[in-house]
């Protein structure tokens, strides 16, 4: 049998809110699973991980490779396997029809795939994953349809179900070996959407932390006034709903500070409103920062808050949960799965002020007797459900069995040249 050998396939690829991609890429290379990286394009963003900064040096970009690549790329396929390209070249078109982008921008997808379809050969790639149901998926099926390999991709959430129809998510989902979601509620989202006979392609994977989180030296939740919020600073993450109810905690005389370990769009919006509000002072946006420093933040504050409108099933509840802090959250999503009221921290309704400023309060005053007890349940729960190594594990034993099938399919129901 062919060596296993995956290429993954990401839109901006590393960048800092996509540490779990690369915790997950390098429990499969620990599992013995070669992994190339294909990313669209690399991050904007500064990189202050060092580990983010290695991965770089990793990953080959499709776009910085220039358009007479991806041209040359594409012209090889239809002069070795026209076939094949014209399928690829249908396949894309039917995909932009009445889709969320205009049919041409689909056809820059599929030159795209062209490259990295060259890039799998050479690099002896048997499997394509890509993370994100939305254009990683489809340039990794164009990809795939080029190359006659197969592909996968996981899901997160709120990019594959707000627009499901738009980016057609059934269609991916029907071509793909498997499709992974990274939630129970997710996995029902997806439901939502496809066939029936197509539900048992969608397995729950969990997003996973390592072990500089999960075996860290335990301390007990400072007695400190300060809480942190980690994340993309952009509208559905809903930090104007948490400045406003910082406000009301600080009207009615309580001490509070408040750090926000991020950038984004909305932080001049969120600089602006602490202003107006008088509580600039209270407030501190640090940018991005590296693991280290987050989990540093982490464990100098009460709690991590995080106040979202919509979300997947972030990966900053489970650093915080695996150091001992509680989580402060909205009931949104796969969110519950992991934060329990009254168990591992308190959930709140999105979009509403008043109940994060009490419960912000409520934490403030909670007894160190109550903080140990949210300690130990959040750090069994991670460890049970969010072991990178673990569900890495599960990842790899549906690649492996997708590439034992492949191989003992008969000739004549394999992928063919073209």
């Amino acid at each position: 049998m062919p060596e296993l050998r995956i290429g993954y396939v990401l839109s901006e690829y590393p960048k800092v809110s996509h540490t779990f991609i690369r915790r997950e890429i390098e429990a499969l290379e620990g599992a013995g699973i070669p992994v190339e990286r294909f990313a669209i394009r690399g991050s904007n963003e500064d990189l202050p991980d060092p580990a983010d900064q290695a991965e770089a040096g990793r990953t080959r970009q499709v776009l910085a490779s220039g358009l007479p690549a991806m041209l040359a790329a594409m012209l090889s396929v239809l002069v070795q396997a026209p076939r094949r390209a014209w399928r690829a070249f249908a396949l894309a078109t039917r995909m932009g029809w009445r889709g969320d982008r205009p049919i041409p921008v689909h056809w820059i997808y599929l030159l795209e795939a062209a490259l990295i379809a060259k890039w799998v050969r050479e690099s002896a790639v048997t499997h394509l994953h890509a993370h994100f149901g939305s254009n990683p998926a489809e340039v990794a099926m164009l990809a795939a349809e080029l190359s006659g390999i197969g592909f996968s991709f996981t899901a997160h959430g709120t990019v594959e179900t707000d627009n499901a129809l738009a980016i057609k998510l059934p269609e991916k989902v029907r071509r793909a070996a498997f499709v992974v979601a990274v939630s129970q509620y997710g996995r029902a989202q997806m439901m939502r959407w496809i066939p029936f006979d197509d539900w048992r392609k969608i397995h729950v994977i969990h997003c996973g932390i390592g072990a500089d989180f999960l075996e860290h030296e335990h301390t007990d939740a400072p007695d400190v006034d300060q809480f942190v919020s980690v994340g993309r600073l952009s509208s559905e993450k809903g930090h104007l709903v948490l400045i406003e109810a910082l406000a009301l905690l600080i009207e009615q005389g309580q001490s509070c500070r408040l750090v926000l370990v991020g950038d984004g769009p909305l932080r001049s919006a969120v600089e602006q409103r602490s202003r107006e509000l008088g509580i600039e002072r209270f407030v501190t946006i640090t940018g991005w920062q590296s693991s280290e420093a987050i989990r540093e933040w982490l464990m100098g504050s009460r709690a991590l808050i995080l106040p979202s409108f919509a979300e997947g099933l972030p990966v900053v509840i489970m650093e915080s949960l695996a150091l001992g802090r509680p989580v402060i959250a909205t009931w949104v999503a796969g969110v519950p799965e992991l934060v329990r009221e009254g168990c591992t921290g308190w959930l709140v309704p999105p979009g509403n002020a008043l109940p994060l400023a009490k419960a912000m309060g409520t934490c403030l005053r909670a007894s160190s007797v109550q903080l140990a007890m949210f300690a130990k349940a959040g750090k069994n729960a991670v460890r049970e459900a969010h072991d990178a190594k673990i569900e890495a594990e599960k990842l790899a034993q549906l690649l492996v069995s997708r590439n034992e099938v492949l191989i003992a399919e008969p000739a004549a129901l394999r992928p063919t040249s073209q």
